[in-house]
């Protein structure tokens, strides 16, 4: 079961190295910008916290992993700088998972659409079910993946990019995702997904955390101008979600 808290809920259980954090939100596991927050936050919090050498990221229940953005968020957007603050929220949930010297591990349990793809994109390794597809469906509401789109490059690539980015209204099944490098492997069943998410990050847990955190610099490499970069790509959007375009397409989500 997900929560029914509507700003959504956020746990963080440490046990023998391993930090395990869960969201959840009754809309899909979607991100209103109080749950971004949190999860920023939390994030700042395990990169300070020397007893943790692992992350493992998950969301609430067995459905979908994360619907992206909060709609009920996007529609109420009326001016530039509440559009640039909301869409920073990913862009320091990114920034927050990278900078944070524990190796992040993705278990991605279904589907995944907008931000999720990015979330799933800054785990620095990512387990995943069958029923994970992913889908970029930004550019149907007249926005775009710019905040995400850095992470979601570098891990699959540009090419693979710019097919989820333009082809917008199409899921790519799991398999896709692993071919292009999201996923490091896909299981038929949460059981296994579960089982195996447990037996990794027992493993790097057992590993030396100064070498773990040494090599998450290596995989990050010339990132370091991401701060900049994220919120830059978060004006963007903040700008786009004030057209015509964007708030005709929003109208159809908004609460009557």
């Amino acid at each position: 079961m997900t929560t029914n808290r509507q700003n959504g809920s956020l746990y963080v259980n440490i046990q023998n190295k391993i930090a395990t954090v869960e969201f959840g939100h009754p809309a899909s596991n979607s991100f209103p910008s109080e749950l971004l927050e949190r999860l920023t936050n939390e994030l700042h919090a395990i990169a300070k916290n020397d007893e943790v050498s692992v992350v493992i990221l998950k969301s609430e229940g067995e459905r979908a992993f994360c619907a992206g953005a909060s709609f009920d968020e996007l529609v109420g957007i009326t001016n530039l700088e509440e559009g640039k603050k909301f869409f920073s929220g990913f862009a320091n949930v990114i920034n927050a998972m990278r900078t944070c010297g524990k190796i992040i591990i993705g278990r991605i349990q279904g589907k995944t659409v907008g931000g999720g793809v990015g979330l799933a994109a800054a785990c620095d390794y990512v387990l995943a079910t069958e029923a994970a597809s992913i889908k970029l469906s930004e550019l149907t509401i007249g926005i775009g993946p710019f905040v995400i789109e850095p992470a979601v490059s570098r891990k699959i690539g540009l090419a693979a990019t710019s097919t989820l980015t333009l082809d917008a209204t199409s899921w790519q099944n799991a398999y896709w995702a692993k071919e292009k490098g999201l996923y490091a492997k896909v299981f038929e069943s949460i059981k296994e997904l579960d089982e195996e998410v447990a037996h990794l990050a027992t493993k790097l847990s057992s590993y030396n955390s100064e070498a773990l955190s040494e090599m998450k610099k290596v995989f990050w490499k010339k990132t370091d101008h991401w701060d900049d970069l994220l919120i830059e790509r978060a004006k963007i959007s903040g700008e786009l979600v004030l057209s015509d375009f964007t708030k005709k397409a929003l109208s159809k989500f908004a609460k009557k």
